[in-house]
């Protein structure tokens, strides 16, 4: 792990075990700190999904200079982010989604941030999600979507039975009836469609055992 996630889980330290554990355990299964690297310096970003809010640490930590900008559907995870890197000068989570934020924040940020959140969602909405995180978006503005790639592979299935087990069984991450993996080509075409050039798409499963996948789009 390095310094700056460690630095980040540190921000976490006063949380029950449960929870430090969980942000843990997402900060080695999760190539969060890649992502970060990738978001352009300064400006406003919105971390859509934001969960406990590591990925908000991250990038709050990697430039001071940022704005980060964190939103969930979970009260829960809001209040644990608010205890944790909430506590930085430059840092706000609230409890809402995509559309929410656009609808008071549209075309106000630099970049936005969407991990690990559309195969949650039933396929028939992502489309218009894709499209409303374009309306948070300036003009030329970065989005950076990582998911887990749908390739048949055996990572792929492993990440289904973890993330059923974590939304059916445990409860620890709510979903909206998704659980659905798509090829990379049916994802760069959804991002073209909402308002998108697709700029990169990284393979970032190297030593993961979950088929992890970036985008780098720009708000065309």
């Amino acid at each position: 792990m390095s310094a700056l996630v460690e630095n980040a889980v540190s921000l976490f330290s006063k949380l029950p075990p449960a929870e430090r554990f969980h942000v843990r355990a997402r900060a080695f299964s999760a190539p969060l700190e890649a992502v970060a690297w990738r978001v352009p310096a300064g400006g406003t970003v919105a971390d859509v999904g934001c969960g406990h809010g590591l990925l908000s640490a991250l990038l709050a930590l990697e430039d001071p200079t940022r704005t980060v900008h964190g939103v969930d559907p979970d009260s829960r995870k809001i209040m644990w982010a608010s205890q944790g890197p909430g506590r930085l000068p430059k840092v706000h989570f609230e409890q809402g989604t995509v559309e929410s934020l656009a609808e008071r924040h549209p075309a106000e940020f630099d970049a936005a941030v969407v991990c690990d959140v559309l195969y949650l969602l039933p396929r028939e909405r992502w489309p218009e999600f894709l499209r409303t995180v374009r309306r948070l978006l300036r003009p030329a503005g970065r989005f950076l979507l990582k998911e887990a790639e749908g390739d048949g592979s055996w990572k792929h299935y492993k990440c289904l039975a973890q993330e059923w087990v974590m939304v059916k069984m445990l409860g620890r991450t709510k979903a909206g009836g998704g659980l659905v993996l798509e090829p990379r080509g049916t994802v760069e075409s959804l991002l073209r469609e909402a308002g998108f050039t697709v700029r990169e798409t990284v393979e970032l499963d190297a030593g993961y055992t979950t088929p992890h996948i970036l985008y780098v789009a720009e708000a065309s």
